[in-house]
């Protein structure tokens, strides 16, 4: 299993992925919004999406996980 972070502390602007989604390693999967910028959050590994830990327009931290891969 492998955990998605946000990289910054900002909104959860477009979730791009949904569960049951594969990934590749580098895709975006979250794009979040600091500072009037769009800052995508890319899977570090592949696999499978089974769980979606945010919604759109949710504030996030740095480190909050935002998706789970299997």
């Amino acid at each position: 299993m492998a955990n998605v972070e946000a990289h910054i502390t900002g909104t959860v602007w477009k979730i791009e992925v949904a569960v049951g989604d594969a990934v590749a390693e580098g895709d975006t999967v979250v794009v979040l919004e600091s500072m009037k910028m769009e800052m995508p959050v890319e899977a570090e590994d592949a696999g499978t999406v089974s769980e979606i830990r945010c919604v759109e327009g949710q504030s996030v931290s740095e480190g909050e996980i935002l998706v789970v891969l299997h």
